[in-house]
């Protein structure tokens, strides 16, 4: 929780430009205080936001729609811009129309899982949505499905009402999101890093204290499926070498699961994950075993 009591309204313009001029480091208690402030004064703004979706809504047909980051839940206010970037985030009641039409799993209701980066949030329409948070230490954590997480706590559940600001700290807030109990916006400035994308985030399984899975896949490890599944040599090479060698854990199961992937049938597909299984990785270890079991069931070798 982050109080500041501050009445002035800022434009978005100015409060990027405010939060530009500063930096925005969560880590340093004056640059969180400074992004605090202008996140307050912006959400104290409340016409702001009608006016940008109205303005947009009105010029849509005069330019191209891939050049807008809009989606059916999240609003792009400032594309990344030094260290950050500015989004609004709508919070349906389920039975709202947009929550009826799409379920609840696009909102991630429901769903505990942390972040790989920070971000500040503000309440800024509506009765807002409701958390259940947790905290864990991120540091004993390795990723493998099913890992125990002895460090996961439950701290308190609380709603994001309208004005309340909160800092979601990278790897160690970890938060179930329960549904608003009428649509509800929130305001969020996030940190971003160029290292932010081989940072694990977490699907948590809160009863049995354990990962549930890694839900933060990055676009090089679809296009490395997609050239191994192409089957050239230089790419099933590469697939190898990024297998055995890669710095990220993440990326080096990625690269077994598609080495696995070629091959046809339980057994050979075995074969691709008991060479796995000895690579070094404490995650491909782990997760290589699942896979192996899962085969075993199927008919496969043991």
């Amino acid at each position: 929780m982050i109080t500041i009591a501050d009445a002035a309204c800022a434009e978005l313009d100015e409060a990027s430009g405010a939060i530009l001029d500063f930096g925005f480091d969560p880590r340093d208690e004056e640059s969180l205080t400074n992004a605090a402030l202008w996140l307050r004064r912006l959400g104290n703004n409340r016409t702001f936001l009608g006016d940008r979706i109205i303005e947009e809504l009105a010029g849509r047909h005069r330019e191209e729609v891939l050049d807008n980051s809009y989606g059916p839940q999240v609003i792009t206010l400032v594309p990344p811009n030094g260290n950050f970037f500015i989004r609004a985030n709508l919070w349906p009641a389920l039975d709202d129309h947009m929550a009826r039409a799409s379920g609840s799993a696009p909102f991630v209701y429901g769903m505990p899982h942390d972040h790989n980066f920070d971000f500040l949030t503000i309440g800024y329409f509506g009765p807002g949505y409701w958390s259940d948070y947790y905290e864990a230490d991120y540091d004993q954590i390795v990723g493998w499905r099913g890992e125990p997480v002895p460090s996961l706590r439950f701290v308190e559940r609380a709603r994001l009402e309208e004005g309340k600001i909160q800092l979601y700290r990278a790897h160690i807030d970890v938060h179930a999101q329960r549904p608003a109990e009428a649509l509800s916006v929130s305001l969020n400035v996030l940190h971003t890093t160029p290292a932010q994308g081989w940072f694990d985030q977490y699907r948590f399984d809160v009863e049995r204290r354990e990962i549930g899975a890694i839900i933060s896949p990055g676009p090089s490890e679809a296009l490395l499926k997609v050239a191994i599944g192409l089957g050239s040599a230089e790419a099933i090479d590469l697939g190898h070498r990024f297998a055995r060698r890669h710095p990220s854990d993440r990326l080096r199961l990625a690269a077994w699961d598609a080495l696995a992937s070629r091959e046809i049938g339980p057994d050979a597909k075995d074969a691709v994950w008991r060479e796995a299984e000895g690579s070094g990785s404490r995650l491909v270890e782990m997760e290589s075993r699942a896979r192996r079991t899962e085969l075993a069931s199927l008919g496969g070798s043991q």
